[in-house]
């Protein structure tokens, strides 16, 4: 009688445990996710043997006008947050300077100043906003930014659909890259 109750339990649990199974498993005809319209990238480099990390969203420019002039996505003086959805997270294990910005060792953001003149980028204090307010405003505190400083503006070879940032460099030195569309605008990192 005992293995008899324990027979049952035994094939109880196994049949519940089948179900679980078979409840969890992906069907055959569900429709698959699509992919982010900006998904989250990442992109590092260890100078002067400390981590620097910067974290992004990419969108992509889907036959869109992105950058300057009359009907752009991101007109000529205006603010970016440097891709989409979250403003742009840098952390650094050591201080750094980006361009002429001294950066002590932390976390911050990143926004660009679109100057046709020339874009600065902007390293801030505040971490874990959103990169824009409902009126399409920057969420960029002046107050808290550390300051601006001048990156240099090239064109690509051809066009960057998806937008992509590129920290590379070797010994104490790099560059962060940035580009989109038509644009590529650089500044340089170092560690201290």
């Amino acid at each position: 009688m005992k293995i008899n109750r324990a027979l049952i339990g035994v094939l109880t649990l196994a049949a519940a445990a089948g179900f679980a199974f078979a409840q969890d498993a992906p069907k055959k005809d569900a429709p698959k996710k699509a992919p982010p319209a900006s998904p989250a990238m990442e992109t590092s480099a260890t100078l002067g043997g400390k981590s620097i990390a910067i974290k992004y969203s990419a969108p992509s420019v889907k036959g869109r006008k992105i950058f300057g002039g009359t009907g752009a996505l991101q007109p000529d003086n205006t603010v970016w947050r440097a891709g989409a959805n979250n403003a742009t997270a840098l952390h650094t294990e050591g201080d750094i300077t980006v361009g002429n910005l001294n950066v002590p060792a932390g976390d911050y953001t990143l926004y660009v100043f679109l100057d046709p003149k020339g874009w600065q980028l902007a390293v801030s204090k505040q971490t874990g906003q959103w990169g824009i307010n409902r009126d399409g405003s920057t969420t960029l505190d002046d107050s808290k930014a550390i300051g601006r400083t001048p990156m240099k503006m090239s064109k690509p070879a051809g066009l960057v659909e998806t937008y992509k940032m590129t920290l590379a460099g070797k010994g104490k030195k790099g560059t962060l890259t940035l580009e989109w569309e038509n644009v590529a605008a650089s500044v340089t990192i170092a560690t201290k």
